[in-house]
């Protein structure tokens, strides 16, 4: 039977032709795509003119940014950070989740092949049928047989259903990438923010205390003036009042240090104790003074996590619009299948035996569905419009966000420099008590006075370097990174403050 149907040229012929066809129908699946034209919202002719040529020397730099800051401490705990941080493991695993269902989607692009194999045994009685006459009216029919096979299945990707799913998952997949640096600048925002307020908090208290011992001397003067009546009573209360105020703050800045401690060690998934250890060594940040532009090139925005997951967000949307309507037209299905079976175990392995090749082709249109598809359309249509709009939204709150960054560190690098005069004119006012006190022709009540004033301004002049360290954290986080090159459209003197380290 196989000889003969080998040897018959119609049947080769009429085999030749399904292939020629199956192959000119694979050629052209995939040259259909019904996804509408790419249409970025036009958000930029929205933003101030101006905006997108602003001219800004330097290179974007989005990675390790807070080496600006040059502490070796604050590097290793940024570092530690981005390998720790519980919020940045999730976000690694919505990644692998994106990218696997994107594999998912590749998956309907390609064939599928499927083995087959197969066996049967079968023992019946002939009692009491036409073959058991001939067996005297007993005999059992037994019958064995194996098969063996290949079966192979594809689906023309003709109207683009399956490659633009295919897309659409792609570009979900690069938003999850996104949303990950996005995390990543997050923590390493949180980190940053929180060693300053640990900094600002260390420092605070060593003030408090170094203010509380001068108040008490002055404290205890004041009381032996008031004794000799060189002093009223007003004076005095006034120190004393002055010291317990000063002495019942301390209690709450040490507070305020151990649960700023206590939010840097859950960010770095570490235990109090064990960040203690961390960041028990000098911990000095550079204040960084640069300038940055009043405004910057649009397309820096787009380095923003967010701006790129909205808009790679909304491009998936579009190719799920051409997915759907890909619904409405028919599909084209092609399966083949090679198979052999034979009544020994061996025989489906043997060539000689009786091998059989089947090709199928199978068009399936939709007739009526209950507006099942129309429904799809219309949904990923409205998806579209809800993800441009929010693409517009985040551009928009991106510029937004950029300028009130740069306006707010601007506006700390001016309090800086104040804070700094300042501090140099008690300095100089301290400097002149001493010499007084030393020559004989000035107080001690007055020396005091001026050591108390330097170490109040130095405590202002450590808020506010947190203030500009978080401040130039906020436009870190605004641009998404950080900028490179030495760029001023709006001039402040910091010559003073620039290069000044943390007291």
């Amino acid at each position: 039977m196989q000889s003969r149907v080998s040897a018959d040229p119609c049947a080769a012929g009429s085999s030749w032709r399904v292939a020629a066809t199956l192959a000119l129908a694979a050629t052209l699946a995939g040259c259909v795509s019904l996804a509408p034209d790419r249409q970025v919202q036009q958000v930029d002719s929205r933003l101030p003119e101006g905006y997108e040529s602003a001219d800004v020397s330097g290179d974007y730099r989005p990675a390790a940014w807070w080496a600006a800051f040059e502490d070796p401490v604050l590097d290793s705990i940024v570092e530690r950070a981005l390998a720790e941080n519980l919020d940045i493991a999730e976000a690694a695993a919505r990644v692998e989740r994106a990218n696997a269902q994107a594999r998912v989607s590749r998956a309907a692009l390609l064939p599928s092949l499927d083995a087959q194999a197969g066996a049967s045994y079968s023992d019946s009685s002939l009692a009491g049928t036409a073959f058991g006459g001939l067996f005297g009216g007993s005999g059992r029919l037994r019958n064995e047989s194996y098969s063996l096979g290949l079966g192979a299945g594809y689906e023309l990707d003709l109207f683009g259903r399956a490659r633009n799913g295919l897309l659409a998952s792609r570009a979900d997949a690069r938003a999850a990438q996104h949303d990950f640096r996005a995390v990543q600048l997050a923590a390493a925002g949180s980190v940053i923010a929180t060693y300053f307020e640990i900094v600002d908090a260390r420092r605070q208290i060593e003030l408090t205390v170094l203010r509380s011992q001068v108040l008490a001397d002055r404290a205890n003067r004041t009381e032996e003036r008031f004794r000799r009546g060189l002093v009223d009573s007003f004076e005095l209360y006034q120190v004393r009042q002055e010291l317990r105020n000063l002495q019942s703050s301390l209690p709450q800045r040490e507070s305020a240090l151990e649960a700023a401690e206590g939010r840097l060690a859950l960010l770095l998934r570490d235990l109090p104790e064990d960040l203690r250890t961390r960041i028990d060594g000098p911990m000095r940040p550079r204040l960084v003074f640069d300038a940055v532009p009043a405004g910057l090139p649009a397309d820096l925005l787009d380095q923003r996590p967010d701006v790129a997951a909205a808009r790679e967000r909304l491009e998936a949307a579009r190719l799920t619009i051409g997915a759907r309507r890909a619904e409405r037209f028919p599909t084209l299905r092609l399966n083949g299948s090679l198979s052999s079976q034979g009544r020994e175990l061996s025989d489906p392995f043997d060539p000689g035996q009786n091998w059989a090749l089947s090709l199928a082709a199978n068009v399936v249109a939709p007739l009526f569905d209950g507006g099942r598809i129309s429904a799809n359309i219309a949904a990923a249509r409205a998806t579209y419009d809800e993800r441009a709009a929010a693409y517009a939204r985040t551009v928009l709150d991106a510029y937004r966000e950029v300028t009130t960054a740069i306006e707010e560190y601007e506006e700390q690098r001016q309090r800086y420099r104040l804070i700094m005069a300042q501090l140099s004119e008690v300095e100089s006012s301290l400097d002149l008590q001493a010499r007084r006190f030393e020559a004989g022709v000035g107080s001690y009540i007055a020396y005091l006075d001026a050591r108390r004033a330097v170490y109040q301004v130095r405590s202002s002049l450590s808020g506010a370097g947190r203030d500009v360290a978080l401040a130039r954290l906020g436009v870190h986080r605004a641009l998404g990174g950080d900028w490179a090159g030495n760029v001023s459209l709006t001039p402040v003197n910091a010559k003073a403050a620039a290069g000044e380290r943390r007291e």
